[in-house]
Order: C-alpha cells, then sequence, then structure tokens
C-alpha cells in the first residue's frame, strides 16, 4: 500500500476525531441526562483518533523522503515530523485511558478517568494544532508534497508554471520587470501549446516590457476557441489594453465590441465607455 499518498486524508480524519472526541468529552463532564451520548461517543472518537495517529504518522514518514531532499525544506520536514510523534504519543495515551474509562465504566472512579481523558485530550487537540501548523506551513511556505503526491510528471508541470507564474508577479510587484518578463517568457517557451501561458506571456510584453505592438502581435496570432467565454473576453481585454497603449483608440474598441456582442459583460461595457468618452 502506498502509505504517503494517504496521508492528506488520514490526517484531516484525525484531526476531526479529536477535536469533536475531546468536545463530547467536556461535555459528558457535565453530566446532564439529554447529552448522555456525549460519553459512549467521546470514547469511540478518541479509540478511533489514536489509532487514525498512528496510521498518519505512519504515511508521513512514508512521505518525508522526497520532500526534505528539496533544498531548505528539510528543517520545516524534521518539525513537522516531532509534532506528528508527540500527537500519536499523546493520543495513545488518551486511547489507552478511555479503554480503561470502558472498564470502569459502571464503577465510581468512572468520573476521574474520564476527567483525566478530557486534561489529555486538551493537551491532545494542541498537540495536533501544532502538528498542523506545522504541516501547512510545510505545504504552502516550502510546496512540501505538491506534485509530487500522485506520481503524475503532470503535476510536477504543474507546479513548475505556478512557479513561473507567482514569481513573476512578485517581482512585477517589486519592480523587477525584466525578471518578470524572464520567467514569463521562459513559462511561454516551456508551455508554448497552452493558450493561457501565450495569453501570459503577450500581458507580460505589455506591462514588462513596455512593447504594445508586440502584444497585439501576439494576441493576433493566439487561436481562442470561440466557445470559451473567460479567453475570449480576456484576450479582447488585453488587446484593446495593447491598443490604447498604442494609440489606436478605434481599434480598442473594435476589438471589444464584437465580444461585448457575444457575451454582455458589465465590465467589457465599462471599459467600452471609458474608451468611447
Amino acid at each position: 500500500m502506498d502509505w504517503a499518498a494517504l496521508h492528506p486524508q488520514v490526517v484531516h480524519f484525525t484531526i476531526v476525531l479529536v477535536i469533536i472526541g475531546v468536545a463530547f468529552r467536556l461535555v459528558s463532564l457535565l453530566e446532564w441526562p439529554a447529552f448522555a451520548f456525549t460519553g459512549p461517543a467521546a470514547a469511540t472518537l478518541l479509540i478511533l483518533a489514536a489509532a487514525s495517529a498512528v496510521v498518519s504518522v505512519q504515511s508521513g514518514t512514508a512521505a518525508h523522503g522526497p520532500v526534505e531532499r528539496a533544498p531548505g525544506a528539510r528543517p520545516a520536514v524534521e518539525e513537522h515530523e516531532e509534532w506528528g510523534e508527540r500527537t500519536r504519543t499523546v493520543l495513545l495515551v488518551l486511547g489507552a485511558i478511555e479503554l480503561l474509562g470502558l472498564a470502569f465504566r459502571r464503577s465510581p472512579k468512572a468520573k476521574v478517568v474520564h476527567s483525566l481523558a478530557a486534561v489529555v485530550g486538551l493537551v491532545g487537540v494542541f498537540c495536533v494544532y501544532e502538528a498542523g501548523e506545522h504541516g501547512g506551513e510545510l505545504v504552502y511556505a516550502y510546496a512540501g508534497g505538491v506534485g509530487i503526491r500522485s506520481g503524475d510528471p503532470k503535476d510536477v508541470e504543474r507546479l513548475l508554471l505556478a512557479g513561473y507564474y507567482h514569481q513573476s508577479l512578485a517581482d512585477r510587484k517589486a519592480g523587477r520587470a525584466d525578471q518578470a518578463a524572464a520567467l514569463i517568457a521562459a513559462a511561454a517557451e516551456r508551455f508554448g501549446s497552452d493558450p493561457e501561458v501565450r495569453m501570459l506571456a503577450a500581458e507580460s510584453m505589455l506591462i514588462d516590457r513596455k512593447n504594445p505592438q508586440g502584444a497585439i502581435d501576439a494576441l493576433a496570432a493566439l487561436e481562442v476557441p470561440q466557445d470559451n467565454r473567460v479567453l475570449r473576453i480576456q484576450r479582447a481585454m488585453l488587446l484593446a489594453d495593447a491598443f490604447e497603449a498604442a494609440g489606436r483608440k478605434d481599434a480598442a474598441i473594435a476589438a471589444l465590441e464584437p465580444v461585448l456582442a457575444a457575451f454582455p459583460n458589465p465590465r467589457i461595457q465599462q471599459r467600452l465607455d471609458a474608451l468611447k468618452q
């Protein structure tokens, strides 16, 4: 079994089981007759959480190898792994306490055991939060596992394209127009058959290179399916921007009018009105 691929699913099961289980255990301590079901429910959920935590750690261990080999990611992987192991230990202790509570369910000592379970459960919730926080940092700050989980090379290509795009936006925002243009050009060279990437390249020609005619030529060569509403609107709006930057307002208006007729849209109408004024 590919344990690594199961890690995201199993981890979320563990989180939900712990949080709801501990909430039920806390409510059960109040001994309200209307909420009598919360005691057995808490025991069931928290015992399942302990088992789920074992699988979560096993699947995470199986997944961490390729992730930690990415430059700079190892410390984040190790910290996430350490919190995952702490969480597993706490939840195993909690599961054992809940099993003890089942054994003493008819004893006066049951309340003491359940109170202990509630305390350990709160520690477990804290550990789950920390493990989740470090896991989120690993995924969103280091792209841990992104693009490689399925083993499909297409996923890695999508990751690379996303990297080109987001870094180009960051460079553009920081005033590094040449670097932004270089990244988009590299993306267009690698993914030249993708019309959205070619649209980005035309946009970069206009914004980063300050070359409206180059953008016009690139967009003129771009074939967009007639039924693709989004791309046709994007192409028309960008073409209008390029024509306006080139001092050709009539051409900008002519680029927008047929698309507005085909796909009535307030943004296009506003842009058209602004050009006509």
